[in-house]
């Protein structure tokens, strides 16, 4: 199947087939024109046990300053707004605002921030302000004498935060939108032209998304926050200019979902490359945009995240309070209409391929952000190859060597040619030669400098030595992927001798068969030759044939990690297949 762009995917494939494999219920099940009034009762409910749990919790003094104090008092607040609740108009709750807020005040530096995260944090301030100023709204159309007090330090922590927000800095991205999401929070609460035109000067910069769908930090936790500071802005200010970033996101979260439900980040800058984040993260995003947009394939994504586990927990229990601050959350959903479960997309600006049949999907990736650098802000996973197959997951595939202690395999990049992805790399290693006359110091004391492979630093002036002796490493995997099942031939070139480990990460809690465990190890094992299988439950990935040429499984990251004592083995059922260079060999995953 030929390639295709993320525009052509969305305009060709969104609203074909169905979502086979994926827990989603009939598009019948809810009506067009109405709010789901069971919905909103089961959403009160959540409220009504959230609040039970908190107002024990506050029994106890409040002795640490954390993001959920403000989600506390939001949904405090909902509950005591809501006339269906049984807690309406409830005094204990007043009370319960009322420790929670005066905590905040008394943690509040004179300069309006507070301490968590970070010292004396404008951003971080600005992510517990999203709660707070959702509590102040809808407070604020209560008119009972009883909340004055509260009301009041309400206003005296926002605005002094306000300030703060309207005059501090930030650090990464996404924190700009934060903050400015927070600032258009507040001067809808309590107008102040001063935070309009702090927002617009970091507006000036720029809300950079590439025309795949990727913002600057390609990070789905990070997405999250994006989306919805802009969908803020875009209501409140309004500008409505900002929803068309949010647009672009979501269609790319889709396609980056997994049938569970998990997201696809391994061309992550930050830390979601290598911990694990869902699509639950998104409801808010979803429901708004597909309202808003009265788009049926989001309604069909919002219904879908409602059935995930968790959903209860982490999400439902807090959608009280965005209910009645946002009034757009209680129109109803259009009628659901399913994406497409068939598709095949290469984001070439991330060297990523994403290719679903129903509940298989493929991920390939050819690395990005050269040279690799293990540091915030840059992708650095060597995760080359994953395959899901129902419930059995294959976490992810890696080649290692020890060619001059290089470690993992790092493409260069994908190339599709013939219906097959290319992913390539070469590397050289040169010994240096005696510095020219011309660079010569008579104490020996160059500039501390990298040496020109990268590998290693010290203070040799590597950049102005002749080389020689050069070796060269080279490796190129080939994939084709068929309805679901991929083909992949490793070529690996270099001196001979060089130890080749291919490595196989199944998810932990599966059954492996057809593998020989190795010594000593209880989730290590050899696929000697034949072919392997993993099952969970009533799915089975095939995988092979096998071959075994060496031993070696340890000091696979090479000197960029284990320089840095650093480790990427992660848990779960390692199975490896080894080989000597000259090294060519295909296998099978399906």
């Amino acid at each position: 199947m030929e390639t295709i762009s993320r525009k052509a995917f969305i305009q060709h494939c969104l609203g074909l087939g169905t979502l086979a494999g994926l827990p989603f219920l009939p598009a019948t099940a809810w009506a067009e024109e109405r709010v789901d009034d069971d919905f909103y009762k089961k959403i009160v409910v959540a409220n009504e046990q959230e609040v039970a749990k908190l107002l024990k919790s506050l029994t106890a003094e409040i002795t640490e300053v954390r993001r959920r104090a403000g989600y506390d008092l939001s949904n405090l607040a909902a509950a005591f707004c809501e006339t269906t609740s049984t807690f309406y108009q409830n005094e204990e709750l007043i009370r319960g605002m009322s420790k929670i807020i005066r905590f905040l005040l008394k943690a509040q530096h004179t300069d309006g921030t507070l301490d968590f995260g970070n010292l004396a944090s404008p951003p971080d301030t600005a992510f517990i302000l999203e709660p707070l100023t959702a509590a102040a709204t809808i407070l604020k159309h209560t008119n009972q004498a009883s909340l004055n007090d509260v009301k009041a330090q309400l206003k005296t922590f926002i605005v002094k935060a306000g300030e703060a927000l309207r005059t501090g800095g930030v650090h990464t991205p996404n924190h700009r939108w934060v903050v400015s999401a927070a600032l258009a929070k507040i001067n809808a609460l309590y107008p102040d032209t001063g935070y309009v035109k702090r927002i617009h000067e970091w507006l000036a910069e720029g809300v950079y998304i590439d025309d795949e769908g990727n913002y600057l930090e390609r990070s789905m936790n990070y997405s999250v926050v994006i989306d919805r500071a802009l969908i803020t802005m875009a209501s409140l200010l309004p500008m409505p200019s900002l929803f068309g970033p949010v647009r672009k996101n979501l269609d790319l979260v889709y396609v980056h979902c997994e049938p569970n439900g998990e997201l696809v980040t391994v061309d992550s800058r930050r830390q979601d490359q290598y911990a694990p984040i869902g699509i639950l993260n998104f409801y808010h995003e979803y429901r708004f945009m597909a309202i808003h947009d009265n788009k049926p394939e989001w309604a069909a994504i919002t219904r879908y995240i409602e059935t995930l586990p968790g959903f209860t927990d982490r999400v439902l229990n807090d959608l009280l309070a965005v209910f009645l601050e946002e009034p757009l959350y209680k129109k109803p959903l259009p009628t659901p209409k399913a994406p497409s479960v068939n598709f095949e997309v290469f984001y070439r600006h991330t060297n990523l391929v994403r290719i679903r049949r129903s509940d298989t999907t493929t991920t390939l990736f050819g690395g990005t952000d050269f040279p690799i650098i293990i540091a915030s802000g840059r992708s650095n996973s060597p995760n080359f190859f994953s395959f899901r197959k129902g419930a059995a997951i294959l976490k992810y595939m890696r080649l290692s060597t020890d060619f001059f202690s290089t470690g993992y395999f790092h493409s260069q990049g994908v190339r599709h040619e013939a219906g097959r992805y290319i992913l390539h790399q070469k590397i050289e290693a040169p010994y240096y030669q005696p510095l020219p006359a011309q660079y010569r110091k008579a104490n020996g004391d160059y500039a501390h400098s990298q040496s020109t492979d990268g590998r290693f630093w010290n203070k040799m002036d590597f950049s102005h030595r002749p080389q020689s002796n050069i070796k060269t490493l080279e490796t190129t995997i080939t994939a084709h992927e068929t309805t679901g099942r991929n083909e992949l031939t490793v070529r690996v070139t270099s001196e001979a001798g060089v130890h080749v480990t291919l490595e196989l990460c199944f998810k932990e809690g599966g059954t492996l068969t057809g593998v020989s465990p190795q010594d000593g190890s209880a989730d290590n094992f050899f696929l000697k030759n034949g072919m392997g299988q993993y099952t969970t439950g009533a799915d089975t990935i095939q995988f092979g044939p096998g071959v075994y040429h060496h031993g070696k499984t340890t000091g696979l990251e090479g000197e960029l990690y284990s320089s840095h004592f650093g480790s990427l083995r992660t848990t779960g059922m390692h199975v490896y297949l080894t080989g000597i260079t000259p090294f060519e060999h295909t296998i099978t995953i399906g």
